[in-house]
Formats: structure tokens, C-alpha cells, sequence
């Protein structure tokens, strides 16, 4: 099999876990680098050492030997580099959600969408994790058509990344974009519905108050519910915590319908699991069917490999393994540039419901597909 060479687009937090999951992938080698940051840049440069290290992305994208590209640059860069990219060498992008983090960027990518000749996967690594693969592809079977889904995310707080680019909403779309996109993603995936009505309330409870950035306090949101209508009548909840980093598990999903219920339940990054308390806990799948009543457990142990190797369960290394295939030719891309696309649309109407204290309706007439308006 033929080797396929990187080109890397930002080497912060989410690009260091990419660098190590590459690394672990055979036939494969990150190439070229792009990283302003120095202390970043000798992080990337320690794992991947081969790598040329490059001053500018129009450096990068003169780097002969690249396959594909991975955008993992601050969520406010990605449509500017994108578009540089599609205008200099339209090669295979593998872009870290949130896709785009203003509405004025969705025509942009529209644009981009219908004369970008490679193929374009949208990171949403949460669609991989081996208790959330198990559960999509169990969900429908076990409920009979999925009626309730619910999402709970119970975490520690957004963690320090460079320049703090990420307290503050005009740089990450708001948390319900930056953080929710992967739900919004996965609430769409598993309803097979598209959203019509969103309702939020959320704010800045615990988090961050304290800080100060030049004279600036920030103003990231830590905590919130939404509700989302889907077309199909689905209802999805999203219950979002970022000061509650002492539970066992970090993500809980929840489906109900006419023959039962199915959840899973997983746990955050393994560095954050206090050694005092032993192992740390292992993923489930709980399936619970009404008739005859009786729920079983399904443990989903994770590569310990592949544990050390990033936050998400395994689920970098997965996708990177599939993006591959694209990569090769051999499949399309699974998370589209319309699934990213819709994704940040559901956390941008998430963010002004809870701003104006409105239901927000989507309907297929904006250049996404679906316009925010509110009711």
C-alpha cells in the first residue's frame, strides 16, 4: 500500500493528538508543518521528525510530496485557510470542527462546497468512539425508532490552548458551537432527522470569571440545555456541564422508542482520572428492551494505546484510519462539508435562543440549506 504524506495546518492541542494517532497508522508520514507557535512547533516537530517545517501555509502548499492536508488551526482560521488552500492546491482536507464560526462564512463555504475538486471530511471524532459506534449501529434495532434522544455531557472546563484564543466567543463561534457541534452532529446522524426548531438557555455560570486576558474577561459560556426538533418528530436534549469534571463518566447518550432504550456511557481522557481511585472507568452499552424487560451491560474496553495517544477514546486514530480510504480513493468522505456545515448551523441557532430567550426555527431557503429565524 502506498504511503500517504501529511501536509499539517496548526500543531496545538487537537493537532498534537492528530500527530500522535498519525503516527500509530502504517504507511503513513506527516510531511510538512505549519505551526507558528514556537513551543507548539517543537512539540510537533518531537513526534513527527522528519517533518519540514514551514513559516507560512503558502509554504506548506509548495511542499511537493503532500497527499492530503489537516486543518487543525483555531476555529476562527479555518475558512480563511481553506479558501487559500482551494485557490493554491486542491488536495484532500481532513478539517477539525467547527467547520466555520460566523453565519456570514456559510455562503463562503458554499462556494467552496461546489468548485473544490478534492474530497473534504469534517473532524467530528465523536462519531467514532467505540461506545458511540456501538450505539449507533445498535440504536435502531433496540428502540424501534428512536422517539427521544438525549445527550449529556458532564466535563472539566475548556483548558488552556495558545494565545487563549479559546475564551472568547467571537474566536470559537460561542461553546455551543465550539464544544456542541459533535452533538448537533450526532443528534442528526442518529434521529436520520433534520432540525427544525431549536430552544435553548445557557451561560456563563463558573468557569473563567476570574480571568483576564489584556483588560478582557472572558466570555465563553460553560453550561446549558438545548432542544432540538427534528423533521421525522424526534426530540433531542443536550444537557452541557463544564464545571463537573468529578463524574465517572464524561459523555452519557440516551435513546428511547416504542421497544426500548439504549445508552452508553463514556468516560473522559484517561490523564484526568485521579490515580488514588485505581483504573480508570471502562466505556458501556446498556440496552433495555421493554418486553421482556431486563437491561444488559456491554463493557467496550479501548486500546490502552490508543487511550495514551489522545482524549477522545480511540476515536482520532479511527478516523484517521477512514479518512485514509478517502485519501486512496477507495470510499467518500462519512462527515461531509453539508454535515459540518449543519452541525455549526444547530450551535449557532443554539447560541441566539439562549441569547434572546426564543425558539428558533430552520427552514431549507439560506445558502446552508436551512436559515435560523427566530419564531
Amino acid at each position: 500500500m502506498r504511503q500517504i504524506n501529511y501536509g499539517f495546518i496548526g500543531c496545538g492541542m487537537m493537532g498534537q493528538e492528530h500527530l500522535r494517532n498519525i503516527a500509530l497508522l502504517p504507511d503513513t508520514r506527516v510531511s510538512a508543518i505549519f505551526e507558528p507557535d514556537q513551543i507548539m512547533a517543537d512539540a510537533a516537530k518531537a513526534t513527527a521528525p522528519n517533518a519540514i517545517m514551514c513559516a507560512s501555509l503558502a509554504e506548506l502548499l509548495a511542499v511537493e510530496a503532500l497527499d492530503c492536508l489537516l486543518i487543525a488551526s483555531p476555529n476562527h482560521m479555518h475558512v480563511a485557510q481553506f479558501s487559500e488552500i482551494a485557490a493554491t492546491r486542491q488536495l484532500p482536507i481532513l478539517i477539525e470542527k467547527p467547520l466555520f464560526t460566523h453565519p456570514d462564512d456559510a455562503v463562503k463555504l458554499l462556494a467552496l462546497e461546489s468548485s473544490y475538486a478534492a474530497p473534504v471530511w469534517v473532524g467530528m471524532e465523536y462519531r467514532y468512539m467505540p461506545p458511540v459506534q456501538t450505539f449507533i449501529e445498535q440504536a435502531k434495532a433496540t428502540t424501534g425508532g428512536i422517539t427521544m434522544l438525549t445527550i449529556r455531557e458532564h466535563r472539566f472546563p475548556f483548558l488552556e490552548k495558545v494565545g487563549d484564543w479559546n475564551r472568547f466567543n467571537r474566536n470559537t463561534g460561542g461553546t455551543l458551537v465550539e464544544k456542541c457541534c459533535h452533538f448537533f452532529d450526532l443528534m442528526r446522524l442518529i434521529t436520520e432527522g433534520e432540525p427544525v426548531r431549536v430552544m435553548a438557555s445557557a451561560g456563563q455560570d463558573v468557569n473563567h470569571l476570574s480571568e483576564a486576558y489584556e483588560g478582557e474577561t472572558p466570555d465563553i459560556w460553560d453550561a446549558g440545555f438545548v432542544i432540538v426538533d427534528f423533521d421525522n418528530g424526534a426530540r433531542a436534549m443536550l444537557e452541557l456541564c463544564m464545571y463537573a469534571e468529578g463524574s465517572t463518566f464524561q459523555e452519557e447518550i440516551t435513546a428511547v422508542g416504542p421497544a426500548g432504550k439504549i445508552e452508553a456511557k463514556v468516560p473522559g481522557p484517561r490523564r484526568f482520572w485521579p490515580t488514588h481511585l485505581g483504573e480508570p472507568p471502562v466505556s458501556q452499552v446498556i440496552v433495555s428492551p421493554r418486553k421482556p424487560k431486563g437491561p444488559q451491560m456491554i463493557a467496550i474496553p479501548v486500546d490502552p494505546t490508543l487511550q495514551t495517544a489522545g482524549d477522545h477514546n480511540g476515536s482520532t486514530f479511527y478516523q484517521h484510519a477512514r479518512f485514509l480510504d478517502v485519501v486512496r480513493g477507495e470510499s467518500p468522505p462519512a462527515v461531509s462539508l453539508r454535515d459540518g456545515m449543519l452541525a455549526v448551523q444547530m450551535g449557532l441557532a443554539a447560541q441566539k435562543s439562549a441569547a434572546t430567550g426564543e425558539a428558533v426555527t430552520l427552514s431549507a431557503s439560506d445558502a446552508v440549506g436551512q436559515r435560523a429565524v427566530a419564531e
